[in-house]
């Protein structure tokens, strides 16, 4: 069976409806939006698991806006040892496929996320 795949729109436009439950099973998929926006118009999604089906699991990301404790305590060096690791793993990846400038904005991104500036 094809999957139904839900975004912020299908969700606003259920909540408009007043339909506020929705059913999700293996064959439904919904947008990290999507999921926001349920749980912010108070629809409720009824499934076997907690994570949005559509959701990576993301250990290094939490509710709370401590950072993690290994980030904590990383020094301004270790820092750039990690960006330039991270930089080497893209390019033996990926090549000279991505824009240098808008790979370190998507690092600084990523770090500013986890805590570590």
């Amino acid at each position: 069976m094809a999957k139904r795949f839900f975004t912020e729109r299908d969700i606003e436009e259920m909540a408009a409806r007043d339909e506020m439950s929705l059913q999700v099973t293996e064959d439904v998929v919904l947008t990290e939006l999507a999921n926001e926006k349920a749980e912010r118009l108070g629809i409720r999604l009824i499934q076997a698991h907690q994570l949005p089906p559509a959701a990576p699991v993301r250990p290094y990301l939490s509710k709370e806006s401590s950072p993690c404790p290994q980030c904590a305590e990383t020094r301004p060096a270790d820092e750039a040892n990690l960006r330039q690791r991270i930089r080497d793993a893209v390019a033996a990846r990926l090549g000279n496929q991505v824009d240098p400038a808008l790979l370190d904005s998507i690092i600084t991104r990523v770090l500013n996320n986890v805590g570590m500036k």
